[in-house]
């Protein structure tokens, strides 16, 4: 029985030393910094049709003659930077660049597979075919990043009165983005 004394004493003397340690407690407090780096990125790659600019049929003779009209084409590229970063988008002078051809002012050609003839084509950064795309910073299309992928448009001409025998003409150009 006094053991049963004993431990009711000491659980009573136990919770009121707890009601009353509040107010004998201390508190001390420091300050948590926390950081992050958010790093600007881009990348590039084929748009919805596969990455390509398909020009479709050069007519020669009658439609794309020297007394017609020049073939327009449209093709796209997918693009995601960073949100609101910026970057500038170039375009290489392709596998076959005419003589003269530069960097800042490219001479593009397509091949025929089955021959060594050229069909030469152009590619512009705007729908009305004014500003041609380089492959310079400042021929380049700059570009402001939303953090989504976005199609950017190529257009192209291939200009008229080209007199080129019947094939498959193809060339390949570099998309580069720098950020």
């Amino acid at each position: 029985m006094n053991a049963i004394k004993t431990a009711v004493a000491a659980v009573t003397a136990a919770a009121s030393l707890v009601a009353f340690s509040p107010a004998e407690a201390a508190t001390a407090t420091a300050n948590l910094n926390v950081t992050a780096n958010v790093g600007g990125a881009c990348s590039i790659g084929s748009g919805a049709g596969g990455g390509t600019l398909n020009f479709g049929t050069y007519d020669p003779v009658v439609v794309n003659s020297a007394l017609g009209v020049d073939l327009f084409g449209t093709g796209s590229l997918s693009v995601q930077c960073t949100l609101l970063s910026t970057a500038v988008i170039t375009l290489g002078q392709g596998l076959y660049p005419a003589a003269g051809s530069t960097a800042a002012v490219p001479l593009r050609r397509m091949r025929n597979a089955a021959s060594t003839d050229y069909l030469s084509y152009f590619l512009y950064m705007d729908v009305t075919r004014l500003i041609a795309w380089g492959n310079t910073s400042g021929t380049g299309l700059p570009f402001l990043g939303l953090g989504l992928p976005v199609p950017v448009q190529v257009y192209g001409t291939v200009p008229r009165g080209q007199n080129v025998p019947s094939g498959t003409y193809n060339d390949t150009v570099v998309a580069t983005i720098t950020f």
